[in-house]
This record gives structure tokens, sequence and C-alpha cells, in this order.
């Protein structure tokens, strides 16, 4: 006989995860986003691997006075330069975000790809980082114009996992 006590909360499991799913996949959404600090990895989450492993981060990016985060350059065989930021975890751009200095990336969206909140350019680093006010009032790095952002999904140093989700996030180039 079935188990009819676990069955609708398998079914609530399904509905959750769909739901996140589809969060990830949106261009953000009107609520504010988590705050998270750039120097913390980013949170767990259910968003599948759709990368291939990733080789290991040339350098592990340390703390600069005041909490900021140091960039440093990631050489990776497959995907070539990249940025990363807080332990040496991988940074993203997300194609939406068309607007120098503008994230479109709120709500949900900022809970799986928490905003990088404040760094220094560190050794190989040579574009122009800036902060700009997010749509909630709190701070979040551009490189280039670029709004940055981790990976939940990320969950050791020069973890690729964010890279091409949903057609939308690649790795942050130098």
């Amino acid at each position: 006989m079935p188990n009819s006590i676990t069955t609708p909360y398998r079914a609530v499991g399904l509905v959750a995860v769909l739901l996140i799913a589809a969060a990830c996949s949106s261009t953000g959404g009107a609520s504010a986003p988590a705050s998270v600090a750039a120097s913390a990895p980013p949170p767990a989450s259910t968003e599948a691997s759709v990368a291939p492993p990733s080789e290991e981060a040339s350098s592990a990016p340390s703390e600069a006075a005041g909490g900021s985060v140091t960039l440093t350059v990631v050489k990776n065989a497959t995907l070539g330069d990249f940025l990363a930021g807080a332990d040496g975890m991988t940074l993203y751009a997300f194609t939406p975000d068309a607007t120098p200095g503008k994230s479109t990336c709120n709500g949900d969206c900022a809970t799986n790809w928490p905003p990088l909140v404040e760094a220094v350019a560190g050794t190989g680093v040579s574009g122009t980082i800036a902060t700009f006010a997010r749509d909630d009032g709190s701070n979040q790095v551009s490189y280039n114009g670029k709004p940055l952002y981790y990976f939940a999904g990320d969950k050791a140093a020069g973890d690729t996992n964010g890279q091409g989700v949903g057609g939308k996030w690649f790795v942050a180039k130098p």
C-alpha cells in the first residue's frame, strides 16, 4: 500500500524545486535581494552543474583593508581567464544587465546569484572596478560596467557550475 502521508510532502518538494528553477532562469524579480557578505561563500542551491569540472584557481584572493575582496584572475584551460572573488570563488556576468552599473537580478535571482558587494583589483585585474547602488539600496561591484555575481551552486574555488546557465550567465572575463 502506498504511503499516503509522504506523498503530499513529495509533491510539495517537487513544486519548491520547480519554483527555484524558474526563479533562476528569470531576469529577476520585484522583491529585494538577499544581502550577502562579499567575503562569505555563496549559499547552497539546487541548480544542476552545466559546465565541465574546473581547474584550480591560479591564486586565492585575499582580504584587503576595509573588508574588500581582492579580485584575482583564474586561468582555466576550457574557459580561458576569468575573475574570482572571495576564497577564489568564480564571478559571473548576467547578459540581461545591459545598462552599465545596473543590475536586473533581484529577488530570488539575487538569492541564487549573490552580488559582489565590495572589491579591489588584484594582480592582473586591469579593468575599471566601480560600486553602484542596487534597486534595494545595497551596493554591488561592477567590472567595466558589468555587475558581478557569485553562483550559489559553486562550492569550491575554481568551480564554474554557473557557466552558461539559462544561456544568460557566464564567467566574468578580465
